[in-house]
């Protein structure tokens, strides 16, 4: 696996022409710097990942996304995603996530987004005494590492029914939570070292997943009709 500044040149590139024309006259280089090393490193993920699975709940396969955008119901019609990614779901519901863009390389695992059941029993579980301060724990353990921990959603005050001065109001706010960084693009980004950096951060969010595996889990609700 080697992304290379061409890697990097594709996206910026991409970006700049987003067109059916453009990406077809330059699909060689898509095919060479882009899908082939996102390749090799989802299928060397799946040999490191059976090492530390027993840590977060099993040892699913990891998925590349498609580069094709899906722009049926969105008033932005660009065909091409600017980035390239895998991820995957562990058993116990964390998902694991890595992407490649022109900005170079992110890494996260969490919960990104929480449906109603599931955010039901996150806030529950947060509020609790005997369960919450060991999150809070862990989220404060990954930040002391230097990890971006976060949601998609979050509300400005506290849910409905919990108090605003709860000890763990920031936690309580959020829709979601994943941790994760951007490593940008150091010479690392062309070695096998990011294999290493990919493994590791996963590893140090293992707390946080593991509390929301646990307390929280997958969703049991219908997935919504398209449109």
């Amino acid at each position: 696996m080697a992304f290379t500044a061409e890697t990097l040149r594709f996206f910026k590139q991409l970006a700049a022409h987003n067109n059916k024309e453009w990406f077809e006259a330059h699909r060689d280089d898509y095919e060479t710097n882009v899908r082939e090393p996102m390749r090799e490193l989802v299928e060397e993920l799946d040999v490191r990942f059976a090492r530390f699975a027993p840590e977060i709940g099993g040892d699913p396969k990891r998925s590349m996304f498609r580069i094709n955008r899906d722009i049926r119901f969105s008033k932005d019609k660009s065909p091409y995603k600017i980035a390239a990614a895998a991820a995957t779901e562990g058993e116990g519901g964390a998902a694991y996530y890595v992407q490649i863009s022109s900005g170079g390389l992110y890494v996260g695992s969490g919960y990104y987004h929480l449906m109603p059941d599931q955010l039901e029993r996150y806030r529950v579980a947060v509020a609790d005494a005997r369960t919450g301060p060991k999150l809070a724990t862990a989220v404060a353990a990954v930040r002391k590492q230097r990890y971006n921990v976060d949601s998609r959603d979050a509300l400005s005050r506290a849910p409905r029914g919990y108090p605003q001065d709860h000890p763990r109001i920031e936690l309580l706010r959020k829709k979601g939570m994943h941790a994760g960084k951007e490593f940008g693009a150091p010479g690392w980004l062309q070695t096998k070292g990011a294999l290493d950096r990919i493994v590791k951060t996963w590893r140090d969010a293992g707390p946080m997943n593991r509390w929301l595996d646990k307390h929280v889990g997958p969703s049991t609700l219908a997935p919504p009709e398209p449109g």
